[in-house]
């Protein structure tokens, strides 16, 4: 007897491409609303895509055993964001042994340095503000993070470079999702980058330069393949701009934090009372949950297989909806409404939260710098609230959905730094 195969809800039309750069992070999200399926099928870049969100989609969204990263990614994202070849786009033990050296890199000694590591530039940086008139505030996050990330990375930074680096880090992250202009530059940022860190690699090989054992630097420089052999030393700088790079991203979480501290007044009273970090923590998952960070991520069918009686064939293109999985009214109670507390207790699955993906961090595709997302936004978030005061003038807050990755309009500007007495 033939088990009855379910039709996916199809979108009539040649091609999409355009909705999506024109819809952005509510591509998915709308028509899932629309079709009133968290599963319909669509067409981009001449060929047919299943899109997913909600829990259950993410579940069998990264089980391994159904799909693959190798083909997923297009092109032009991995020759701006991720580097060609990358851990977003490796499978089965050679992703596994790769992922093993990222997340070597986030014990607690290394995550407790980089913690004071953060601390100790943003006394710096509250010291500069408070002999300027205006900051912006997601310039000046980039910057920092820059900063941070090299100095714990054990990447050389003098103090003249930081402008030139933070722009190329900038760059590769703005090309997400961008045409033109911004595209090419994402490209150029790439190559230069690139360029620099395989020199480091190679300094460090030749013994030349000396980085502490622990660091990400020595790391990535020493890391053998499977085989045994030492990682090629352009891909080792691939791996280790995918060290430094997301660290630098985390500016935009911060800088819509900084939002949803002006915006909603009485969440950031409870942050400025908070001495144990409880609040902090609440509010911090709650920003990456509620902004736009990811707005979805890409994989390929494996083999074929069927899912609540869908037929999925070999090699189709899937997309899973990050930003509406975020937003998704089955599993977010008042899923607009900004809500830090919906995290006190909570105790929900790797699957219905995932600004920065889904499912195992060791041995999946969840992101393996997620805890030191985390940490700087706690420690970044409350500085803001605690431990300085500011004015903040009249501004465009808005952000643009279409536009991926988003930020506020006017990047978020303050005045008047001080630092709170004591």
């Amino acid at each position: 007897m033939k088990t009855s195969q379910a039709s996916i809800p199809s979108e009539k039309g040649l091609d999409h491409s355009l909705s999506l750069l024109k819809d952005g992070y509510l591509f998915i999200h709308k028509r899932a609303q629309d079709f009133q399926s968290d599963i319909f099928k669509t067409r981009l870049m001449g060929e047919e895509a299943i899109c997913l969100r909600g829990e259950d989609g993410a579940k069998v969204f990264y089980d391994n055993d159904k799909f693959k990263r190798e083909g997923a990614a297009p092109k032009r994202v991995q020759k701006t964001l991720f580097g060609e070849g990358a851990i977003q786009s490796m499978d089965g033990e050679a992703h596994r042994h790769r992922k093993q050296l990222f997340m070597s890199l986030m014990s607690r000694e290394r995550l407790q340095e980089l913690n004071e590591i953060t601390r100790a530039q943003w006394l710096l940086y509250i010291k500069k503000w408070e002999t300027q008139k205006k900051i912006v505030l997601f310039d000046e996050m980039e910057a920092m993070l820059t900063k941070v990330a090299c100095e714990w990375a054990g990447v050389p930074l003098e103090e003249k470079e930081v402008e030139k680096r933070t722009k190329d880090f900038g760059d590769m992250i703005d090309a997400f999702g961008a045409v033109g202009v911004r595209h090419a530059r994402g490209r150029s940022a790439r190559k230069r980058t690139e360029a620099w860190i395989t020199s480091l690699i190679e300094e460090v090989r030749s013994e030349q330069r000396s980085p502490r054992e622990s660091t990400a630097l020595y790391q990535m420089a020493w890391h053998k393949e499977l085989d045994g052999t030492l990682m090629d030393a352009k891909m080792a700088a691939i791996e280790l701009i995918n060290v430094i790079r997301p660290t630098v991203a985390v500016g935009r979480f911060i800088t819509f934090g900084a939002v949803g501290l002006h915006e909603f007044p009485k969440e950031r009273e409870k942050l400025m009372q908070d001495q144990d970090g409880t609040y902090s923590h609440l509010f911090t998952q709650e920003v990456r949950r509620y902004y736009p960070f990811a707005p979805f991520t890409g994989a390929r069918v494996k083999k074929d297989f069927t899912w609540n009686s869908h037929q999925f064939k070999e090699n189709t293109l899937v997309l899973l909806d990050i930003y509406g999985t975020n937003r998704h009214p089955k599993l977010w109670e008042s899923p607009n409404e900004f809500r830090p507390e919906r995290f006190k207790g909570w105790e929900g699955s790797p699957f219905s939260f995932i600004p920065q993906g889904g499912g195992d961090e060791h041995k999946g595709h969840r992101c393996a710098g997620e805890w030191i997302t985390i940490e700087l936004m706690k420690i970044s978030l409350s500085q803001l609230a605690q431990n300085i005061t500011y004015d903040v003038p009249k501004q465009d807050l808005s952000y643009d959905l279409s536009r991926m990755p988003s930020i506020p309009k006017s990047r978020f500007i303050i005045q008047n730094v001080r630092r709170q007495q004591q």
